[in-house]
């Protein structure tokens, strides 16, 4: 008995409690996440780019 009430609260709750996001702005989050990660790997990318052409660098050197 006591599951059957946990389900119908949990049920309760989701139908009248929970804000659902509209469609759009559910895409404008989908494209700012979308932008958002392409901008962090940019990011990540030029500075592996750079890390990687310093090693370059300093391991060229002979002494």
């Amino acid at each position: 008995m006591k599951l059957f009430g946990a389900l119908k609260a949990s049920y309760d709750e989701l139908v009248y409690k929970v804000s659902w996001p509209t469609q759009k702005q559910l895409i404008n989050s989908a494209v700012l996440v979308l932008i958002a990660s392409i901008i962090i790997a940019a990011f990540i990318w030029i500075v592996d780019e750079f890390f990687n052409l310093l090693m370059e660098f300093i391991y060229g050197l002979s002494f």
